[in-house]
């Protein structure tokens, strides 16, 4: 009974440490949108080019330095499109918009000098314009998976992939739609 009433404590010591040894850092965060539209149902012979973009904002990271987990999150201003010709005509749709991704992040301390770490969570996108031709949803949801490199624990450099969860715009007169799929490589910069 006392080895129990042992583990038990020290179980609950160990718990109680954990929020003290949490950290919450800020920082700025920016890079680049290489987005590709998936298309559904659109009529013609359409081909579809990379739209690059780019996104800049503040973020935010909380760490738990013991278990290695965290969550970062950042309030970007973000530039994703589509670029899609048919013959000679050439249509761009650009998407200037707020975005805010939120991934849990598991990080893997190689030293003081150097960690990897890998991410996951949900991304929202609030669209801010509007294209006639184009009913673009004004808010998105999104899956975010990624991996990076942190360098003197103030440097990050990462590459997300972000995959929408639903069209990300209908074009009107038809039945055809399409998905924005990003590609970012980030480039963050921790105080």
């Amino acid at each position: 009974m006392k080895k129990i009433f042992g583990a038990l404590m020290i179980a609950v010591c160990i718990g109680m440490a954990m929020p003290a040894q949490a950290q919450i850092h800020f920082g700025v965060k920016g890079g680049l949108n290489l987005s590709k539209a998936s298309l559904s149902d659109v009529p013609g012979n359409f081909k579809k080019d990379n739209f690059t973009g780019f996104f800049i904002g503040p973020m935010a990271e909380f760490n738990i330095p013991i278990i290695g987990l965290g969550v970062d999150a950042s309030l970007l201003f973000a530039q994703r499109g589509v670029k899609v010709s048919e013959g000679n005509d050439e249509l761009t749709v650009k998407q200037n918009g707020l975005d805010i991704p939120v991934n849990l992040k598991y990080n893997i301390g190689l030293g003081s000098l150097l960690g990897l770490y890998i991410a996951a969570g949900p991304d929202f996108y609030f669209d801010f314009e509007k294209k006639s031709g184009i009913d673009k949803k004004k808010a998105e949801v999104g899956i975010n998976v990624g991996a990076g490199v942190k360098l003197l624990n103030h440097l990050q450099v990462g590459a997300n992939y972000n995959i929408p969860l639903g069209d990300t715009a209908k074009i009107e007169g038809t039945d055809g739609s399409y998905k924005t799929k990003t590609w970012q490589v980030s480039v963050a910069y921790i105080f």
